[in-house]
Protein backbone atom coordinates (compact mmCIF):
# COMPACT_ATOMS: atom_id res chain seq x y z
CA UNK A 1 0.00 0.00 0.00
CA UNK A 2 2.81 2.59 0.54
CA UNK A 3 4.33 1.48 -2.27
CA UNK A 4 1.11 2.91 -4.15
CA UNK A 5 0.97 5.73 -2.51
CA UNK A 6 4.62 6.93 -3.01
CA UNK A 7 4.18 6.30 -6.85
CA UNK A 8 0.96 8.37 -7.07
CA UNK A 9 2.53 10.84 -5.00
CA UNK A 10 5.61 10.85 -7.48
CA UNK A 11 3.36 10.90 -10.77
CA UNK A 12 0.82 13.15 -9.24
CA UNK A 13 3.62 15.63 -8.69
CA UNK A 14 5.27 14.82 -12.39
CA UNK A 15 2.11 16.06 -14.13
CA UNK A 16 1.99 18.77 -11.68
CA UNK A 17 5.28 20.02 -12.65
CA UNK A 18 4.83 19.82 -16.28
CA UNK A 19 1.26 21.42 -16.18
CA UNK A 20 3.27 24.51 -14.55
CA UNK A 21 5.53 24.27 -16.97
CA UNK A 22 3.13 24.13 -20.14
CA UNK A 23 0.92 27.29 -18.33
CA UNK A 24 4.23 29.48 -17.98
CA UNK A 25 4.80 29.22 -21.50
CA UNK A 26 1.35 30.41 -22.60
CA UNK A 27 2.06 33.67 -20.37
CA UNK A 28 2.39 37.23 -22.79
CA UNK A 29 5.65 38.48 -23.39
CA UNK A 30 6.16 42.02 -21.94
CA UNK A 31 4.69 45.08 -23.31
CA UNK A 32 6.87 46.47 -25.83
CA UNK A 33 5.74 49.92 -24.86
CA UNK A 34 5.34 49.34 -20.59
CA UNK A 35 2.66 51.23 -18.96
CA UNK A 36 3.71 54.41 -16.32
CA UNK A 37 2.44 56.98 -14.31
CA UNK A 38 3.38 60.09 -13.04
CA UNK A 39 1.84 61.95 -10.44
CA UNK A 40 1.79 65.53 -9.55
CA UNK A 41 2.20 66.45 -5.62
CA UNK A 42 2.64 69.65 -3.97
CA UNK A 43 4.09 68.70 -1.06
CA UNK A 44 6.38 65.14 -1.14
CA UNK A 45 3.55 63.10 0.51
CA UNK A 46 0.49 65.29 -0.17
CA UNK A 47 -2.11 63.62 -1.87
CA UNK A 48 -2.14 63.73 -6.19
CA UNK A 49 -3.49 67.01 -7.38
CA UNK A 50 -2.59 65.78 -11.49
CA UNK A 51 -2.43 62.01 -12.47
CA UNK A 52 -1.05 61.06 -16.06
CA UNK A 53 -1.26 57.22 -17.16
CA UNK A 54 0.24 56.26 -20.55
CA UNK A 55 2.45 53.82 -21.98
CA UNK A 56 6.27 54.48 -22.90
CA UNK A 57 7.01 53.37 -26.38
CA UNK A 58 10.79 52.99 -27.52
CA UNK A 59 12.49 55.03 -30.00
CA UNK A 60 14.52 51.92 -31.00
CA UNK A 61 16.65 53.46 -33.77
CA UNK A 62 13.20 54.93 -35.03
CA UNK A 63 12.99 58.73 -36.18
CA UNK A 64 10.59 60.75 -33.69
CA UNK A 65 8.43 61.84 -36.76
CA UNK A 66 8.03 58.35 -37.82
CA UNK A 67 6.30 57.23 -34.47
CA UNK A 68 5.09 60.63 -33.89
CA UNK A 69 4.29 62.56 -37.14
CA UNK A 70 4.36 66.19 -37.20
CA UNK A 71 0.55 67.80 -37.97
CA UNK A 72 -1.42 64.79 -36.99
CA UNK A 73 -3.20 64.18 -33.64
CA UNK A 74 -1.03 61.53 -31.45
CA UNK A 75 -2.79 59.49 -28.60
CA UNK A 76 0.45 60.58 -26.52
CA UNK A 77 2.67 57.32 -26.12
CA UNK A 78 1.33 54.10 -27.19
CA UNK A 79 -1.55 51.87 -27.33
CA UNK A 80 -4.75 53.69 -25.84
CA UNK A 81 -4.42 57.32 -25.11
CA UNK A 82 -3.00 58.47 -22.77
CA UNK A 83 -5.45 59.63 -20.21
CA UNK A 84 -4.98 62.30 -17.19
CA UNK A 85 -6.38 62.99 -14.14
CA UNK A 86 -7.53 67.09 -12.53
CA UNK A 87 -8.22 66.08 -8.75
CA UNK A 88 -9.06 70.17 -8.51
CA UNK A 89 -10.02 72.55 -11.18
CA UNK A 90 -6.69 73.95 -12.84
CA UNK A 91 -5.30 76.24 -15.31
CA UNK A 92 -3.76 74.47 -18.07
CA UNK A 93 -1.79 77.11 -20.50
CA UNK A 94 -3.76 79.78 -18.58
CA UNK A 95 -7.37 78.19 -19.76
CA UNK A 96 -9.63 76.65 -17.16
CA UNK A 97 -10.55 72.99 -16.67
CA UNK A 98 -12.22 71.50 -14.68
CA UNK A 99 -11.51 68.66 -11.39
CA UNK A 100 -11.71 65.33 -13.72
CA UNK A 101 -10.65 62.60 -16.12
CA UNK A 102 -9.50 63.10 -19.75
CA UNK A 103 -7.88 61.74 -22.94
CA UNK A 104 -4.54 63.84 -23.49
CA UNK A 105 -4.18 64.01 -27.17
CA UNK A 106 -1.25 66.18 -28.67
CA UNK A 107 -0.36 67.21 -32.13
CA UNK A 108 3.51 67.32 -32.53
CA UNK A 109 4.86 70.46 -33.93
CA UNK A 110 8.58 71.39 -34.82
CA UNK A 111 8.30 74.85 -32.79
CA UNK A 112 5.46 73.84 -30.35
CA UNK A 113 2.89 70.57 -29.58
CA UNK A 114 -0.71 71.47 -29.04
CA UNK A 115 -1.87 69.71 -26.20
CA UNK A 116 -5.52 68.70 -26.25
CA UNK A 117 -7.33 67.25 -23.27
CA UNK A 118 -10.55 65.37 -24.65
CA UNK A 119 -13.46 64.24 -22.95
CA UNK A 120 -13.65 60.93 -24.40
CA UNK A 121 -12.07 57.79 -22.62
CA UNK A 122 -10.59 54.65 -23.16
CA UNK A 123 -9.62 55.93 -26.44
CA UNK A 124 -7.56 53.23 -28.34
CA UNK A 125 -5.19 55.32 -30.23
CA UNK A 126 -6.38 58.25 -31.41
CA UNK A 127 -8.07 56.43 -34.55
CA UNK A 128 -11.42 57.56 -33.30
CA UNK A 129 -10.58 60.64 -32.01
CA UNK A 130 -13.18 63.83 -32.82
CA UNK A 131 -12.17 67.74 -32.46
CA UNK A 132 -15.81 68.33 -31.13
CA UNK A 133 -14.97 66.76 -27.54
CA UNK A 134 -12.15 68.59 -27.19
CA UNK A 135 -12.48 70.09 -23.47
CA UNK A 136 -9.09 72.57 -23.62
CA UNK A 137 -6.09 73.17 -26.51
CA UNK A 138 -3.22 74.83 -25.53
CA UNK A 139 0.33 75.24 -27.37
CA UNK A 140 3.23 74.45 -25.80
CA UNK A 141 6.79 75.23 -26.82
CA UNK A 142 9.57 73.06 -28.00
CA UNK A 143 13.32 72.74 -26.84
CA UNK A 144 15.99 70.40 -26.79
CA UNK A 145 17.54 68.38 -24.22
CA UNK A 146 21.12 67.86 -23.60
CA UNK A 147 20.03 63.94 -22.82
CA UNK A 148 18.23 61.60 -25.39
CA UNK A 149 15.46 59.65 -23.45
CA UNK A 150 14.83 56.23 -25.19
CA UNK A 151 11.28 55.93 -23.86
CA UNK A 152 8.76 59.09 -23.98
CA UNK A 153 8.08 60.01 -20.74
CA UNK A 154 6.40 62.44 -18.58
CA UNK A 155 7.27 63.98 -15.30
CA UNK A 156 6.54 66.91 -13.40
CA UNK A 157 8.35 69.65 -12.27
CA UNK A 158 7.24 72.16 -9.34
CA UNK A 159 7.13 75.62 -10.38
CA UNK A 160 6.36 79.03 -7.92
CA UNK A 161 2.67 79.16 -9.33
CA UNK A 162 1.62 74.89 -9.82
CA UNK A 163 3.76 72.75 -12.13
CA UNK A 164 5.36 72.06 -15.50
CA UNK A 165 4.23 68.69 -17.23
CA UNK A 166 7.18 67.88 -19.37
CA UNK A 167 7.16 65.25 -21.91
CA UNK A 168 10.14 63.99 -23.59
CA UNK A 169 11.53 61.94 -26.15
CA UNK A 170 14.56 61.60 -27.83
CA UNK A 171 16.10 65.07 -27.14
CA UNK A 172 12.62 66.59 -27.53
CA UNK A 173 11.09 68.37 -24.70
CA UNK A 174 7.73 69.97 -24.26
CA UNK A 175 6.79 71.72 -21.48
CA UNK A 176 3.02 72.26 -20.11
CA UNK A 177 2.18 74.60 -17.30
CA UNK A 178 -0.49 73.71 -15.20
CA UNK A 179 -1.70 76.70 -12.34
CA UNK A 180 -4.14 76.84 -9.68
Amino acid sequence: MKKTTLISSIAFAFIMLLSFNALAQKFPKLDKSPLDASIYRAEKNGPALIKVIYSRPFLKGRSLSQLAPNGKVWRTGANEAAEITLYKDMKIGGKKVKAGTYSLFTIPGDKEWIIILSSDLNVWGAYSYKEAHDVVRVNAPVTSGDESVENFSIKFKKTANGTDMYMGWGTLRVAVPFTK
